[in-house]
Formats: C-alpha cells, sequence, structure tokens
C-alpha cells in the first residue's frame, strides 16, 4: 500500500493538552485540513491517556487502574467505562469538525509490544512476563482496533484511515531493558521474530483489510528498529528526528528507496522557542545530502510532526507547534536543497 498511497506534508502525533474535546479536534483539525488526527488529552484522566483508550479497546479483556499502572481484571469497570466514554466524547467532536472531510485521517492506539510492556496480569508483574498472555493481548488489540476503525469509518464516511500504532517501549522490549515489578531485575528480551510476526498480526488488521489502509508505527525512543518494523508491515515510521546517529543511516536510506513514509519529529514537543521553519527541517536536507538522495524525493518521503505528543505543552505552544510543522513541511517542498 505504501507505494500507491500520497501522505500529505504534515499531521500531528497524537496527544494535546487540556481537557475540552471539541477544542482539539479544532485544533487538529484545523491545523492540518489535509491530514488532521483523532486527539488523545491525557489531562482529563486515567483513561484519556494513551494506555488507557487502548485498554479501553480491548475485546474480552478488561483492564482497572492500580497505583502502580492499568491491570488486566475479571470484569469491565468503571475505569474502563471512563475510558470509553471519552473516546465516544473525542470522536462526537471529531466527526462535527470532519463533516463532508475527504481525505486521510489518522487514529492512534498503543501497540502490541508496548501493551505487554506496560499492562499489568492479576500478579503485578508485565503481560510481557507471560508469552500466552502477550498471544492473548494481542489478539485482543486486533479485534478492538478493528471494531474502532469501522466506528471511526461511520462517522467519518469520506475519510481514508491511517492507523497509528504507539510503540515507545519497542526498543527496550528487544533488548530485555522492560524492569520487572520489583525493579531489580528485568523482563528477558523477546525474540525478534516472534516481535516482528504479532507487529505484522496487528498490522494486517488495517493494513490488510477491505477498505483498510497504512500503518504507521510511532516511536520517541532511540534505536528506532526500522528493518524490523518495515517487514512487519509498516507503511511509514514515526520518530524523534533528533535522536537519530549515523548509525541510522543505512536503514533510513533502505526505508525511502523501499518506499516506506518517514514522519520525521523536528518540532520540540514541549514549550520553547521555535526556530524559523527552514531551520526545523535542516537536518533533514543534512540527512538527505549525507545518504546521496535525490533532492526533489524529499516532500514524497517525509512527513514533518512535533517529536512526540503534545500533552506536556502548554494549549498556545501546541496550536504554534502545529502551525511550525506545517509551515516546515512547505519549506522543505519550496527548496528541498
Amino acid at each position: 500500500m505504501n507505494d500507491t498511497l500520497h501522505f500529505p506534508p504534515a499531521t500531528g502525533i497524537g496527544s494535546l493538552p487540556g481537557t475540552d474535546a471539541r477544542e482539539a479536534a479544532k485544533t487538529a483539525t484545523g491545523a492540518f485540513e489535509d491530514f488532521p488526527h483523532l486527539p488523545e488529552l491525557p489531562a482529563r484522566g486515567p483513561g484519556a491517556d494513551m494506555m488507557g483508550r487502548t485498554a479501553g479497546l480491548l475485546v474480552e479483556l478488561y483492564a482497572r487502574v492500580e497505583p502502580s499502572g492499568w491491570r488486566i481484571g475479571d470484569r469491565p469497570g468503571r475505569d474502563t467505562r471512563r475510558a470509553r466514554s471519552w473516546l465516544g466524547e473525542d470522536l462526537d467532536a471529531l466527526e462535527e469538525f470532519t463533516q463532508g472531510y475527504e481525505g486521510l485521517l489518522k487514529v492512534q492506539a498503543v501497540g502490541p509490544w508496548t501493551l505487554a510492556a506496560s499492562l499489568e496480569l492479576r500478579n503485578g508483574e508485565a503481560a510481557l512476563s507471560d508469552p500466552g498472555a502477550c498471544r492473548d493481548l494481542a489478539a485482543s488489540l486486533a479485534e478492538g482496533l478493528r471494531l474502532h476503525l469501522d466506528e471511526v469509518r461511520r462517522r467519518v464516511p469520506g475519510a481514508r484511515l491511517v492507523l497509528q500504532l504507539d510503540e515507545p517501549s519497542l526498543t527496550a522490549v528487544l533488548r530485555g531493558q522492560v524492569r520487572t515489578a520489583s525493579g531489580y531485575r528485568t523482563h528477558r528480551a523477546v525474540d525478534r521474530q516472534i516481535v516482528e510476526a504479532t507487529l505484522r498480526d496487528v498490522i494486517a488488521v488495517h493494513d490488510g483489510a477491505d477498505g483498510g489502509g497504512p500503518v504507521v508505527v510511532h516511536s520517541c525512543a532511540p534505536d528506532v528498529p526500522f528493518a524490523l518494523l518495515r517487514r512487519a508491515g509498516a507503511a511509514g515510521i514515526s520518530f524523534d528526528f533528533s535522536l537519530l546517529t549515523e548509525r541510522d543511516d543505512e536503514v533510513i536510506g533502505e526505508a525511502v528507496e523501499g518506499g516506506t513514509r518517514l514522519f520525521a519529529g523536528v518540532v520540540p514537543g514541549t514549550d520553547g522557542p521555535l526556530s524559523d521553519p527552514a531551520g526545523s527541517v535542516m537536518g533533514v536536507r543534512t540527512l538527505w545530502r549525507r545518504l546521496g538522495l535525490r533532492p526533489g524525493l524529499l516532500p514524497e518521503a517525509v512527513t514533518v510532526t512535533p517529536a512526540c505528543g503534545l500533552a506536556g505543552a502548554f494549549p498556545g505552544y501546541a496550536r504554534s507547534a502545529y502551525a511550525h510543522c506545517v509551515r516546515a513541511a512547505r519549506s522543505l517542498a519550496d527548496n528541498p536543497e
């Protein structure tokens, strides 16, 4: 799918500051007229954060909030109901601001491995500690995503949906760096083939479905496993551009030449002075020259985003950051060299 799809030049990551769903939807649809996204508002509390939202999507698995985080429970409780209620509120607001919209629309959910690293079993250990629990969790997530995407299609029938899987813990899972509940040990690394196969199965829920679309995997952690994500079927990879090193050059070059879209997080996710738009994408141009890639390919290969979600920013900065992404993307298109 990534060979034929034209991705617009800029979009957001997912989370925004504040608690007003209508204001957030207005910001996301107003700033990115050709690539809006469904906002998340973690400031509302547990259930509105990315973990809580995704826990609320699970099918035949339920989670509740404990002092240590989200934990699998026996039945849907107050926390699940709250998560689903807030998602409904966010979808209502998005539907209001996308009347008649035809184009790409991005929705986000936590991917299977960050979910397994973060969601606790009844004994308090991460689901990551139990291979069977990881399989059940991935299957539940896949079915929940299928239903969620159907609901978004029903509400915004003209849109073509892009699914973003948030996987900030993926590298830690691969390297055996996820800590146990005691904090004294780490869970053993998961075999790369198992990680890849599970991601492929979840990606196929959207990418391989009738009326489906592309899947983007997002991580603002260092050492994003580009090659593994491409093999698993990701049409795009979203990352914090400032964390790239020259070690990543080869896999980035292969990704671009293979048609994978780069969602380059070049605008800081927290309040601070913003450089001029051309300055924000200077590193992207430098990378391109280093890789010997054709400058004209830049706007065809790169979507400009914030480095990570904007939940920790002030609302005024979030609006400025979104506008800055659009201007930076225009700078890349107007002057790729």
